[in-house]
């Protein structure tokens, strides 16, 4: 089969290669045809090297849909023919951390897919523990419908829940990314009041609020944030901020417009270590919460996708064939104008 393949050996640290069909390895494993995948910010560290962890020659991906061609013999949730859309993470549900909901730490599985075992953007994958890993979709949820469900929906319903959200809330997204799009709407379900999107990106703030998902948009370059928000809070500032975008100015930025007493969650990714200003910040009384996705909630993600509570469906912006996938590549990285997720299907 065909896979694309990280090593750092490569010009440019990938490359489509053929590569043997994966093989049943444990009695809880699936074998899954995938029919739709996507790059993902995490591949594009990955591919620069970025991510320590990330083993040398596999098949990059960990965000795709698909149908189930073979099971295990101790496979109970799913039969051959099902189709699944996978979580991120592959997690046994038994240990200490599985047991209480913090399976992106699981001490036998974790974010696995496309870092230390083979991933998706190939033609078949195995996915360990595909009873916890693999979510059944409904008739009438399709593969484009559930596509980010096991990654970067579940990343932003994480962030929104670590902001502990109360009705009436105004809750502020810092990155208009795919991310901070899903953080956007699962902040939107969970009852904040005003959602707040930031961006320097103005066509990622349109989509933002003209997908009903965004109240306010603040482009930093032309505005004082700060202020913004506090015109937007009776002078409080944000009841929660949700920081998405990953670079030292939006990470100071999140402390700067919470509220005192209020919640920081930081799902975004770093090339650099952050320092917190500790004595800048003293009385504000803030509380951070930052780490890899929790994905313990695909089930319900896909319910409220099948009652059309939520849609990620415009998050879709391009699609490659898997042949073409270097090329889809290059354009992800280089995020043209209108550019939000590229998809990639088989050939």
């Amino acid at each position: 089969m065909k896979g694309l393949v990280y090593n750092k050996n490569f010009e440019g640290g990938i490359k489509l290669c053929e590569r043997e069909k994966p093989q049943i390895k444990d009695s809880k494993d699936a074998i899954v045809k995938v029919k739709l995948s996507a790059i993902c910010t995490s591949d594009l560290h990955i591919k620069k090297g970025f991510v320590p962890l990330a083993k040398n020659d596999i098949i990059l991906g960990h965000e795709f849909v698909g149908e189930v061609v073979e099971v295990g013999s101790e496979v109970k949730k799913l039969a051959i023919g099902d189709r699944v859309s996978a979580n991120c993470e592959t997690f046994c549900g038994e240990c200490y951390f599985c047991k209480r909901g913090f399976i992106n730490n699981c001490i036998h599985g974790g974010w696995e897919l496309g870092c230390k075992i083979d991933g998706c953007q190939c033609e078949y994958v195995r996915v360990p523990y595909a009873d916890n890993g693999l979510t059944k979709l409904p008739d009438g949820v399709s593969y484009e419908n559930a596509l980010f469900v096991g990654d970067i929906l579940s990343s932003g319903y994480f962030g929104a829940e670590m902001c502990e959200i109360k009705s009436g809330d105004t809750i502020a997204v810092i990155g208009a990314g795919p991310v901070g799009l899903c953080a956007m709407m699962c902040a939107k379900y969970l009852g904040a009041s005003k959602v707040v999107a930031i961006d320097v990106d103005d066509s990622r703030l349109k989509i933002a609020f003209e997908n009903g998902i965004a109240d306010y948009t603040f482009n930093p370059a032309r505005c004082d944030i700060e202020k913004e928000i506090k015109n937007l809070t009776e002078t409080r500032g944000a009841d929660g901020v949700i920081e998405c975008a990953g670079t030292k100015e939006t990470f100071n930025m999140a402390w700067r417009i919470a509220r005192p007493n209020s919640v920081v969650g930081v799902v975004a990714m770093y090339e650099e270590n952050m320092t917190l200003p500790l004595p800048q910040m003293y009385g504000k009384n803030l509380t951070f919460k930052t780490g890899g996705v929790d994905a313990v909630h695909c089930e319900k993600l896909v319910k409220l996708i099948a009652e059309k509570k939520i849609s990620t469906d415009f998050l879709i912006t391009h699609k490659f064939k898997l042949s073409e996938i270097e090329a889809a590549y290059k354009l992800f990285e280089e995020k043209p104008a209108g550019c939000l997720k590229v998809a990639v299907e088989p050939d």
